[in-house]
């Protein structure tokens, strides 16, 4: 896609210093931009860039003053880090404003959905699906039986939702993600041979929820697996049978969150987080990466480690853990001098 600076002046109410008919078709850093691309200068410490760039047009603030001749085409707006992130959001919506049903497709007699829908080659919609409008569902994705979906909903390549799921409006599901499959539920016998136990719950994501690439999330094996309301969830996320997740709460790659936990409001947990099962966290909770969680945690408490401690106090130990070879050598003499005097 092609943009003007006069375009781009008009969707960020900015003001235009410089060429108003100079043209861009991507995006860059401003210490790489190229003829063609758009950039942005917020931080101060980039600054010189802006005297050497090639980028055809550079946002900036209102306020900045430059101290020698620039040759990238201005537009001032009044915070230049939001207005990119604007940008942003229009160029994702017009490059994903697809509508309509690519063949080969798969759409069941019984399957309803909105107006302006998305549905690209190879997808599948199984009985008694009720998606709303404005979806978006890109090739290769499966949606199973009597699962409903509501608005604004992006659906991106090779996902996988299993049956009886139920999607908030404005989700976003990303490549490889797998909701709905069956929870790890096995009992042993007396031959220490294991039989399956049915998992005959669902997965409920409530509204504006973002699922990363590769992660996944178990249907429970009675009632439901929820993810609240404006939780974001980043790649290749383990999310067991009957977990909640409460609202906004931010997890980072790799973190594996096993059976019946229940995470709070408004925490944030590290990449490569293990969370032991049938616990609870409270709100506002801060889990450094690679922690192992093996104990309810109460509200507020930020923790590092495993077994997980007290961040300050993991910070403390921390430093007598690199020393512990000195420690345990110094130990040693003081024994030896101390049986020497006896």
């Amino acid at each position: 896609m092609i943009f003007t600076a006069t375009q781009i002046a008009g969707i960020l109410n900015g003001e235009i210093e410089g060429d108003e008919t100079v043209e861009v078709s991507k995006l860059a850093k401003i210490e790489e931009g190229t003829k063609g691309s758009l950039t942005f200068l917020s931080n101060p410490k980039y600054t010189p860039y802006i005297y050497s760039t090639d980028a055809s047009i550079t946002i900036v603030d209102k306020t900045f003053e430059a101290e020698s001749d620039i040759k990238t085409t201005l537009i001032r707006v009044d915070d230049a880090y939001k207005a990119f992130s604007q940008l942003l959001d229009y160029y994702n919506m017009v490059k994903m404003n697809k509508t309509g049903i690519e063949q080969p497709s798969f759409i069941s007699e019984t399957a309803k959905y909105g107006e302006n829908m998305y549905l690209g080659a190879f997808s599948y919609l199984g009985d008694n699906v009720n998606i709303g409008e404005n979806a978006k569902i890109y090739p290769n994705v499966y949606i199973g039986d009597n699962v409903t979906m509501g608005n604004n909903v992006v659906v991106f390549a090779g996902a996988k939702i299993y049956s009886e799921s139920i999607i908030g409006d404005d989700c976003v599901i990303h490549s490889g993600a797998i909701v709905g499959a069956d929870g790890f539920g096995f009992t042993p016998n007396e031959k220490g041979e294991y039989s399956k136990v049915p998992q005959t719950g669902n997965v409920i994501i409530e509204s504006n929820v973002d699922v990363g690439a590769g992660t996944t999330i178990d249907r429970a094996t009675l009632g439901s697996t929820i993810i609240r309301r404006g939780v974001k969830l980043d790649n290749q996320i383990q999310i067991a049978h009957n977990v909640e997740i409460g609202e906004h709460t931010a997890i980072a790659a790799q973190t594996g969150i096993a059976g019946s936990t229940k995470i709070g409001k408004h925490c944030l947990i590290g990449g490569q987080v293990g969370i032991a099962g049938h616990l609870v966290i409270g709100n506002n909770v801060r889990i450094q990466a690679q922690s192992g969680i093996g104990r309810n945690i109460k509200d507020g408490e930020a923790i590092q480690g495993s077994p997980a401690l007290g961040y300050s106090d993991y910070n403390k130990s921390y430093v007598h853990f690199k020393n512990l070879p000195k420690i345990v050598d110094r130990v040693y003499k003081l024994e030896k001098k101390i049986d020497d005097n006896e």
